[in-house]
């Protein structure tokens, strides 16, 4: 029982299908097996896409992905794809290669989606989503494909270009529509009505307050979304047993408004049967009940009311966390820590460089100081991208440019920690090894091989490995994925490493500075030395970020919302630390001077 037995497709076929045993009988698990070959659907479509000399066939980026984020790809529309498609079976490994298709056309062809580049993609989206079939995504392998499908079609459908105001794509189990809406506008509704099976119809309907649209400032556009059978795929994924009994709205609005009304008809009109208004998080893969309210639920009907909430990431636990939940208070803090963090950091740099021929005349202050200042440095570029990732993703929505600002966010991270660990190696160079000395050049070297090489040969990988599996980029946000590829992991396992070193250099801190003196003449000095290591503890905390170890808690439960608090308000206010324990209290703590505190215990214990 529970054993797994994994079998080759039929030799017209590719992949292959998983069994499990359940009650002494093999039940399929997965089935991967698919004959839809992606490559050759662009073989025959030469006047179908426009590819530049120097970037790879799109064959080639949608079967390997290979540097995709590289390419530009300029097409009119890809409908000559497909006949190719609706005449292939939509067998759970088709469906899955469906599936990946429409998320890289999403991500890399959804510049100036017009109505004909619309009714393409929605009907490859409507062959996998018919409901003669539905039931075949029960044993697609990736659980979460229903989620990236919905993704994947709310990136594209959002860049619907709106003709004369309005447009219009419909196919049996997908519609979109679109209007163009301003403060003025009486109220916009967009009503649906669509086939769910073979026994009739279900309807939708999505309004926008008129108090809701006084809110714009400007002429925006409004898009919704009908998928009447894809409720039945998010049931499959989920692990507790749920029933979604309607059709999926799906609204695409401006950050201004703040509430839609969306009306579904019930499938199930039974009277004992109530209703719960959701939302989906895509993040998290589950259904959230924070995001909407029940207004009215009849037996035919229900009301919802939902808070539209744009899919951004302000958290600053983000970082070290699979997903983060909303809460004004992590918005709050995160921005207030950094900004305070950046002007800190700035205010740190400007004052090392006045006085850094004060402070670097010995060898070991040199060190010490250059170790600082390439921290600083590291974190306010890091916070600054930090800042620019979220509104390359709230605005932009650039595919390319949310790589570019995820590469270089998680190279300045992990160049802070680097930094940090490189100084944490400075304090025991300085404790242990009094009487070895080190050149300078020869420190440089070191400092700059782990301080900057290190991270960059770990960022390069990561996005080498994972982007051309589309697996860099998390759903919602420009950081590292977590559920599909973990390659934020790339980011959290060094940083914890880095971590625990560093948490070692404080307890040998600790133990030299509060080593007990022998004679009388020292034991007077025992309350300064208390003091001495509380100064040093505090002082070496944010310097070696030993607060950053909370984020294990974020990933062991990424939902609890006070771990999320506590790490955000630990480290989002790194910078002020650095400033205040790194350099304004330079010459109150007396671990900034490695080399006189051994001399000092040394004199003391003889």
């Amino acid at each position: 029982n529970g054993a797994v037995c994994i079998q080759p497709c039929s030799p017209s076929f590719h992949g292959e299908t998983s069994f499990v045993c359940e009650d002494r009988k093999w039940q399929m698990l997965s089935d991967a097996c698919a004959n839809l070959d992606v490559q050759s659907l662009f073989q025959h479509c030469t006047s179908c896409l426009v590819v530049t000399e120097a970037s790879f066939s799109f064959c080639s980026l949608i079967v390997s992905n290979v540097f995709s984020s590289l390419q530009r790809i300029s097409e009119t529309d890809f409908s000559c794809i497909i006949p190719d498609i609706l005449s292939s079976p939509a067998i759970p490994g088709n469906i899955a290669d469906i599936v990946d298709l429409l998320k890289n056309i999403s991500l890399l062809l959804s510049e100036n989606v017009t109505r004909a580049k619309m009714q393409s993609y929605s009907r490859i989206a409507n062959h996998i989503l018919n409901s003669s079939i539905i039931s075949n995504w029960a044993f697609v392998r990736d659980r979460n494909a229903g989620s990236e499908l919905l993704d994947s079609v709310n990136l594209f459908a959002g860049k619907l270009l709106l003709k004369n105001g309005s447009e219009s794509v419909q196919e049996p189990f997908i519609a979109t529509k679109g209007y163009s809406i301003h403060r003025n506008t009486s109220g916009t509704s967009f009503d649906f009505s669509m086939e769910f099976n073979n026994t009739g119809n279900i309807t939708g309907h999505v309004a926008i307050p008129e108090e809701e649209l006084l809110r714009l400032p400007r002429a925006s556009k409004a898009i919704s979304i009908a998928l009447p059978t894809l409720g039945v795929v998010m049931e499959s994924a989920q692990s507790e047993p749920v029933l979604v009994n309607g059709m999926v709205l799906s609204v695409s609005l401006p950050e201004e408004l703040r509430r839609v009304l969306l009306t579904f008809e019930k499938v199930n009109k039974l009277e004992q049967v109530g209703a719960r208004c959701v939302g989906w998080h895509s993040a998290e893969r589950r259904w959230d009940s924070r995001a909407c309210r029940t207004q009215s639920d009849t037996v035919s009907s229900v009301v919802c009311v939902c808070a539209h909430q744009r899919r951004t990431y302000k958290s600053f636990s983000i970082l070290m966390s699979p997903s983060t939940p909303r809460s004004v208070a992590l918005d709050y803090i995160t921005r207030v820590g950094l900004g305070l963090s950046i002007l800190s950091l700035v205010l740190c740099l400007v004052i090392e460089a006045v006085v850094w021929h004060h402070v670097t005349k010995t060898e070991i202050t040199y060190m010490r100081h250059f170790c600082l200042v390439n921290i600083a440095a590291s974190l306010l570029l890091a916070d600054v991208l930090f800042i620019l990732a979220a509104i390359v993703h709230n605005t932009a929505l650039n595919y390319q440019l949310c790589v570019a600002a995820t590469f270089f966010l998680h190279f300045f991270y992990l160049a802070l920690f680097f930094w940090m660990l490189t100084l944490g190696l400075l304090i025991l160079y300085g404790l242990l090894l009094i009487f070895f000395k080190i050149t300078r050049s020869v420190f440089l070297a070191a400092a700059f091989s782990i301080g900057y090489g290190c991270p960059l040969v770990i960022s390069i990988l990561t996005v080498a490995i994972t982007e051309p599996k589309n697996g860099y980029l998390r759903s919602g946000a420009c950081w590292l994925n977590w559920y599909e590829t973990k390659a934020l992991l790339a980011f959290v396992v060094p940083a914890l490493s880095i971590i625990v070193v560093n948490l070692v250099v404080v307890v040998v801190v600790v133990v030299k500075t509060g080593r007990s003196s022998v004679g009388e003449g020292c034991k007077s000095q025992d309350l300064s030395s208390m003091i001495r290591i509380s100064k040093n503890v505090a002082l070496l905390t944010p310097l070696l970020g030993l607060t950053w170890g909370f984020g294990l808690a974020t990933i062991l439960d990424s939902r609890s919302l006070a771990f999320h608090v506590t790490f955000a308000l630990l480290n989002a206010f790194q910078g002020f630390f650095i400033l205040l324990f790194g350099t304004l209290l330079d010459r109150k703590v007396l671990i900034l001077d490695y080399m006189n505190i051994f001399y000092s215990l040394r004199n003391c214990s003889l």
